[in-house]
């Protein structure tokens, strides 16, 4: 896994933090938790390549 990816899944998270606190502040609670859910599902999309990874490394070592 490269830090690259670190670095953006962080970047990411720091804004939307900011975004759900404005979100919450201006009274729009239920914006935040779209906001929220929308990062959470763009960083899985960032990672599932990398778990796929994982898991077909394993399938060769153990020859499965």
């Amino acid at each position: 896994m490269s830090v690259e990816i670190i670095i953006k899944i962080a970047a990411l998270g720091m804004v939307i933090a900011l975004l759900n606190q404005i979100l919450k502040h201006a009274g729009r609670e239920d914006q935040a938790f779209f906001v929220s859910m929308a990062g959470v599902v763009v960083v899985l999309t960032w990672i599932i390549p990398y778990v796929v990874e994982v898991f077909r490394s394993m399938q060769d070592m153990f020859g499965l």
